[in-house]
């Protein structure tokens, strides 16, 4: 049994003179910028840890065993005969007993087992025809709660269960960019231009009309005409996922902050918080994808205003401890200021010129426990349940060893190489985002379901009204 000792803290008795001595010399401006260079160094060796040789990110080979377990729905014998029977397929590296495919290999597999294999199994996920792709926004103005770590690994199950997917990273700190291996060099290769892209365009609108009732007109600078011309492919990058495509961030994102408010006092009638879902609809990508998943910043500026206007599902991470419960329950107050405010600000005016009212509306909102401990925090858990009601997945995600050991190598769980592991630590987080993915396509494909159930319905009644 420990004694107590009669020591004092060591808060006490501190000798001023050696505590100034540990100070060092007083701290300027450019003191920031070696430390933010000696950071950027350290940035780039450890994000580089998961790199191949010749400094590019590459997406591991996935075994026969993890295949026919995780992503297509046969056994191992049966994928051996189909093999043999059609040596045209991708025939994997190694031996016969223990081959190795690419995710496209596997994506290749996918499509002939759809088309030849039996009609009772599932081979490619739940997609209505003719419908766009869903966005899904992760956001909560709690730094810290998983938002990117959940994206991430939500964006990588959906592409391992068959989906194309494009991944926007809206925080201008770039994690998510960092583990999809994105370049981005400065904020033209962000969504900083479709926003200034959308700006212009309404600018454009109002000098027509300024222009046609003899006013003068507002000004039009050269980064607008620039913003004008650019396109989806200037931003897109592939990744080392064949069917993940990103639009990275980088620090000088944060000034969309500064310039969106700017722009809006210059233009009252521009919709600022339109300005990202514009172009997701308007520029094709909606039928390009399948999902587009928004990595939002902590906070609920412009950029995550955006997002959220954009998305049709918002998933809202939270850890399972009091202050986590507080903030997000000031993030949904905060949520419901923001878009209220929009809508009566907007609707007095859309009233008074008999136009139709705008009312935000997401298909689905669901806040989900990540980093739970049940060890420690199911009774906090159980009370934030409770508080939330059906607002919240039943599903915790538990933090296991896997998450912290993948990455030390900037990469997702996903992307970890099983035979690195213990087969059990493998399996647990494993199924800590297997079955967070499952609560989200849930969603997923609810939302898609009611969406073509009404446009059959609408179809229906044109039909009879014809």
């Amino acid at each position: 049994m420990n004694k107590p000792t009669d020591s004092a803290p060591p808060y006490h008795n501190l000798d001023p003179a050696r505590a100034a001595a540990k100070l060092g010399p007083v701290v300027d401006t450019t003191r920031f910028a070696k430390a933010a260079a000696f950071c950027g160094k350290g940035r780039d060796d450890l994000a580089k840890r998961g790199y191949a040789p010749d400094g590019k990110k590459r997406l591991r080979r996935f075994s026969i065993w993890e295949i026919t377990k995780y992503l297509l729905p046969v056994a191992p014998a049966h994928l051996r005969r189909v093999l043999r029977a059609n040596p045209e397929l991708p025939q994997g590296e190694g031996e016969a007993g223990a081959k190795w495919f690419t995710l496209e290999e596997v994506l290749t597999l996918r499509a002939h087992l759809a088309q030849e294999g039996s009609a009772a199994k599932e081979y490619r996920p739940y997609r209505p025809e003719g419908l766009p792709a869903k966005i899904c926004a992760v956001a909560n103005f709690k730094g810290g709660s998983g938002k990117t770590t959940t994206c991430a690994h939500l964006a990588m199950a959906a592409a391992l269960d068959g989906y194309k997917v494009l991944v926007i990273d809206m925080d201008s700190q770039a994690s998510m960019t960092s583990i999809l291996g994105g370049q981005v060099a400065d904020e033209w290769q962000t969504v900083f231009p479709l926003i200034a892209k959308d700006y212009a365009r309404a600018l454009q609108a109002e000098n027509r009309v300024r222009a046609a009732a003899g006013q003068p007109t507002l000004p039009f600078d050269e980064s607008l005409s620039a913003a004008l011309e650019t396109v989806p492919a200037d931003l897109i990058q592939k990744t080392h996922w064949p069917n993940i495509d990103l639009i990275g961030a980088q620090l000088n994102l944060y000034w969309a902050e500064f310039q969106i408010p700017v722009w809006r006092m210059g233009l009252r009638s521009w919709p600022l918080w339109d300005a990202l879902g514009n172009f997701l609809a308007d520029e094709g990508i909606l039928d390009q994808y399948d999902i587009v998943f928004l990595d939002t910043p902590p906070a609920l500026g412009y950029l995550t205003i955006n997002s959220l206007a954009a998305a049709d599902i918002l998933l809202v991470p939270l850890g399972a401890s009091f202050l986590e419960f507080d903030s997000t329950g000031r993030f949904f107050d905060m949520l419901h200021a923001t878009f209220a405010s929009i809508e009566d600000g907007e609707n007095s005016q859309r009233r008074a010129l008999g136009l139709d009212e705008i009312k935000f509306e997401w298909d689905v909102v669901r806040a989900i426990i990540t980093r739970f401990d049940a060890s420690q925090q199911t009774d906090l858990a159980n009370v934030i349940q409770a508080y939330f009601g059906d607002f919240m997945t039943p599903y915790r995600q538990e933090y296991t060893a896997l998450v912290g050991q993948a990455g030390e190598q900037v990469n997702g769980i996903y992307e970890a190489d099983y035979r690195d592991f213990n087969r059990d630590t493998y399996l647990r987080g494993r199924e800590a985002f297997d079955r967070t993915y499952a609560e989200f396509k849930q969603l997923l494909i609810g939302a898609w379901w009611r969406d073509a159930q009404m446009a059959k319905g609408a179809g229906d009644g044109k039909a009879q009204k014809a």
